[in-house]
């Protein structure tokens, strides 16, 4: 049977992945410098999987698609883990409006990115800074700042200040991956460095702590990408 996939190409990238998206489309997320035939021998290797996810029959249900409305390329967009489409939408509403996908002012359209962007910090704030203050009660802990930034190096950081900074594209991320990286940085209140210990204290308040950093290794790259 037939497989068709979509490739994407980044230069950020530094290996090949495969998702199914929610409208059961195949995607394979590639460096910019990996041969069309490492592609295929992937797709081949992962046929099976691949089958199963594209027949589940709860997990990717088809998305309609409301007459009027306006796909961009077919794009979509990470939120809290899952992948969500972007419409182009009539109307006066200068702000993105989140309704089970994201739908964008057409004026917008060629902006759709910066938009988009502070759509995603604002989510940030009002979805992990509560988070963060709610984890350090239960660990006992006390910071001084938690601000939401830009960095392109690391999902979060503990200052020599007690000041907590969380990279704002980790809100493309499950929220148990969220809440691994926010314990990871309150864990650095009580233990500075990666000592068994550290992780002893991580654990204990994240059990899902495997599976977080399993998903990050897994899909870091694709918090990192642009729509």
């Amino acid at each position: 049977m037939e497989l068709r996939y979509e490739i994407r190409r980044s230069t950020k990238r530094k290996k090949l992945t495969i998702t199914v998206e929610r409208d059961r489309s195949v995607v394979v997320h590639a460096p910019s410098n990996v041969p069309e035939g490492a592609i295929r021998q992937l797709v081949d290797k992962k046929r099976s999987w691949l089958f199963e996810k594209l027949h589940h029959e709860q997990k990717y249900q088809p998305l309609p698609h409301p007459p009027g409305k306006e796909l961009v390329n077919g794009e979509a967009a990470l939120y809290l883990g899952r992948s969500y489409r972007i419409e182009l939408v009539d109307g006066e509403n200068a702000t993105i409006h989140f309704a089970g996908k994201f739908l964008i002012p057409r004026a917008h359209a060629r902006q759709r990115w910066q938009v988009l962007r502070q759509w995603y910090v604002e989510r940030a704030r009002e979805k992990i800074l509560p988070r963060v203050r709610s984890h350090a009660n239960s660990l006992g802990v006390e910071f001084e700042q938690a601000n939401i930034n830009d960095s392109r190096y690391r999902w979060g950081s503990c200052t020599p200040r007690n000041n907590l900074n969380f990279n704002w594209r980790l809100i493309k991320a499950p929220m148990f991956v969220i809440d691994y990286v926010i314990v990871h940085e309150l864990a650095h209140l009580i233990e500075a460095n990666h000592a068994p210990r550290f992780w002893n204290i991580v654990r204990a308040q994240l059990p899902a702590m495997e599976r977080a950093r399993d998903w990050l290794r897994d899909n870091g790259q694709r918090l990192e990408e642009e729509v």
